[in-house]
């Protein structure tokens, strides 16, 4: 477990707010490296319907926990903590500054907040039994009856994302605890400073249509029909993530493209809804900045003066 003097900086906020060039820009100035806490840039090969960030991006500033997996190869909460914890310590070992960033909540909230995840083993019996119920009821059905059994950790999954549903239940009747408790918050393992980005919300929804044109024009449905070439199964866990359920969809011939991209704009919609039920912004911890012309600045601003509150950790 780390010093908690160690500092850690986490920028998040909702789907394409702008997180990934913001903190780009502030590694470049703070010497700083970037580990992602977007679940969905994991896996190899999902590019363009996850708005990974680019090579040449990648190339501006160091960054961890991107393209680690193949799609077929599931990242569950307790690799990511374990894998995100070591990332960190490096960083700080080398002297540069680790910046969190990302707009997952429950990844981000596993390695600030210290959870104990869950360690209830996979049983690949109760596994097949819950997917056969959800493949008769739904998934919607079998969301609803998490909700009755944990309320909480229903709030805190989105009904699309079934292996989670699964996993939650999977954890609920095998351990007779609910999933939602088995997340103990102990003392955060670092020296946070939350920052929080945002944007008014039709400015938001603005850019979001404006990223699933451009992932369109950047050869999304060829990235989706060249993934199922492969052999990834669409019915993978990964491939139902927003974007690629979606152009999966249309190329089995059951949604035209149009209404793929109208699914897909009113899906992001809702995922950026339910991103605001992690980050508040009345949560005293997060400092919020409304993004616009010399945002970088501020925010350098902010981290350079919380730095110097302490200058005993080598930064």
């Amino acid at each position: 477990m780390p010093s908690p003097n160690c500092p850690l900086v986490v920028i998040l906020g909702p789907t394409a707010v702008g997180k990934t060039e913001i903190a780009i820009q502030l590694a470049e100035r703070l010497d700083g490296e970037i580990v992602s806490a977007d679940s969905r840039l994991f896996y190899r090969g999902m590019d363009i319907g996850t708005a990974k960030p680019t090579l040449a991006e990648r190339d501006r500033v160091p960054h961890h926990l991107i393209d680690v997996a193949d799609p077929n190869q599931v990242w569950n909460l307790a690799i990511f903590q374990r894998q995100a914890r070591r990332a960190i310590a490096d960083i700080h070992a080398r002297g540069q500054l680790p910046f969190l960033v990302g707009g997952t909540g429950q990844y981000i909230r596993a390695v600030t907040q210290g959870w104990q995840v869950p360690e209830a083993q996979p049983s690949p019996r109760l596994r097949s039994a819950l997917e056969n119920w959800a493949a008769q009821i739904g998934q919607d059905g079998l969301h609803a009856r998490l909700a009755v059994l944990d309320p909480d950790a229903a709030a805190a999954i989105d009904p699309r994302n079934l292996r989670r549903t699964v996993r939650a239940l999977e954890v609920i009747l095998s351990t007779g605890r609910l999933f939602s408790g088995l997340r103990r918050r102990k003392a955060s393992p670092y020296r946070l400073l939350l920052l929080g980005l945002n944007r008014p919300r039709p400015e938001l929804y603005a850019r979001i249509d404006a990223r699933i044109q451009t992932m369109l024009a950047e050869g999304l449905v060829e990235e989706v029909r060249t993934l199922l070439e492969r052999g990834y199964s669409p019915d993978l866990p990964t491939m139902s993530a927003i974007g690629y359920g979606e152009i999966i969809a249309y190329l089995q011939g059951g949604i035209t493209l149009e209404e793929a991209v109208e699914h897909m704009k009113r899906a992001t919609r809702t995922f950026v809804r339910r991103q605001a039920n992690w980050f508040k912004p009345s949560d005293p911890e997060i400092h919020w900045f409304e993004i616009g012309e010399g945002s970088v600045d501020q925010l350098e601003r902010t981290v350079r003066e919380w730095l110097s509150e302490k200058r005993d950790i080598g930064f």
